[in-house]
């Protein structure tokens, strides 16, 4: 499988949840001289968002060129169609990412923002208010949605830029020869500078030429560990290869454990529960976090491995939607992401084969019926994009 291409000296910073994400972001937004390229899945219409629309309208004000690239599935059309005509008003370029399904199942679930080519914002926080559910809108949470983002400085925020402009790109009308050019641009790799820290790497999931990337990066990473493996994910639904580098890690002495989020969507829920058996016969640790909304896809493998992005640990996000994730390799990042999964993990609420074993035979075929389900629903939805 070929590697991930890391960069080496980037400043890469941890950011947990939205009160330390929009601080960091709306500042740089603020700084922005040239340009700021702009994604999300979800756009909300709440006073986290209006801070973000708001600082978006100043720098345009100033001239700045900015672009925004909001999905119109994830947002809303009511909400997705109002940014377009507020951002219109104000000279904001604006887009919709496959709206009413033109281009298939697949949606734009990456959150990443790209100021002037020297600071990325690349992670899982959606732009929206982190004490409110996002499934339920207007509800309050019982604490604030567990989540992650990274601020990047140095070498790796040039391919991030190239990346997002080529999102854009692929957003709006391409004819064959813009697409053959788009092709060749998303191949080219900026030379790495040798073995210094940072080292980070930028990795994609699309429908071009990175259909399986995000994955191929975590079954690498898993593959080659030694001592742990520490995982969170709001839904928790791999392929077969998935869980079965997962077991096969903990067989050969590896800590495996997964923080895996419940109590959003109990088919998903029932899915996910369909694989524990397995996993924890392998020696998988499987801890439920139930504290709040948990929207955090995070892992640490080692003592110097991390990612934090946008992909979930499911069909869709490995298999369909486009996603993006940051990988770093860094013994002292990886011990800040490693001590947030384990501080997780103390808030959540563990499986062991004894829960499964006193589950009623209704409840396990109800489990079973649900990864049926959804393997089949899969199946149809990868058509043409696994």
């Amino acid at each position: 499988m070929r590697s991930v291409p890391y960069v080496a000296n980037n400043d890469v910073k941890l950011l947990e949840s939205g009160g330390n994400y929009f601080k960091e972001l709306l500042a740089a937004i603020d700084s922005a001289r040239q340009e700021i390229l702009f994604e999300t899945y979800i756009y909300a219409e709440d006073a986290a968002a209006r801070a973000v629309t708001d600082a978006l309208i100043r720098a345009a004000k100033r001239d700045v060129k900015v672009r925004v690239l909001v999905d119109w599935f994830g947002t809303g059309r009511r909400t997705a169609c109002r940014l377009g005509e507020e951002f219109g008003q104000h000279c904001v370029h604006y887009r919709m990412f496959n709206p009413w399904f033109r281009r298939g199942a697949a949606r734009s679930h990456r959150k990443i923002c790209v100021v002037d080519g020297e600071i990325a914002f690349v992670g899982g926080i959606n732009t929206n208010d982190d004490t409110l559910c996002d499934y339920a809108p207007y509800k309050p949470l019982p604490a604030p949605r567990w989540d992650f983002a990274v601020r990047v400085r140095g070498p790796l925020v040039e391919r991030i830029h190239r990346e997002a402009q080529a999102q854009w790109t692929r957003a709006g009308h391409l004819n064959i020869k813009h697409r053959y050019h788009l092709f060749k641009e998303t191949r080219k790799q900026a030379p790495g500078l040798g073995e210094h820290p940072m080292r980070a790497g930028f990795v994609v999931r699309d429908n071009l030429r990175n259909r399986r990337t995000i994955q191929r990066t975590y079954l690498q990473a898993i593959g080659r560990a030694r001592k742990r493996v520490l995982m969170a994910t709001p839904y928790f639904a791999p392929g077969r290869k998935f869980r079965q580098a997962l077991a096969a890690a903990a067989r050969r002495g590896v800590d495996v454990c997964l923080l895996i989020g419940v109590g959003e969507f109990r088919m998903q829920d029932a899915v996910a529960s369909s694989f524990y058996p397995q996993l924890l016969a392998a020696g998988v640790r499987i801890v439920e976090y139930r504290k709040t909304q948990l929207h955090a896809k995070v892992a640490v493998v080692d003592h110097d491995w991390a990612t934090v992005g946008s992909s979930n640990c499911d069909g869709l996000s490995l298999f369909v939607n486009q996603e993006a994730n940051v990988v770093v390799r860094d013994a002292a990042f990886a011990s800040s992401m490693a001590k947030q999964i384990e501080r997780g993990i103390a808030d959540g609420v563990p499986v062991g084969l004894d829960d499964l074993k006193q589950l009623s035979w209704v409840r396990r075929t109800g489990h079973e019926i649900a990864y049926l389900l959804y393997k089949l629903t899969m199946r149809i939805f990868t058509i043409g994009y696994a």
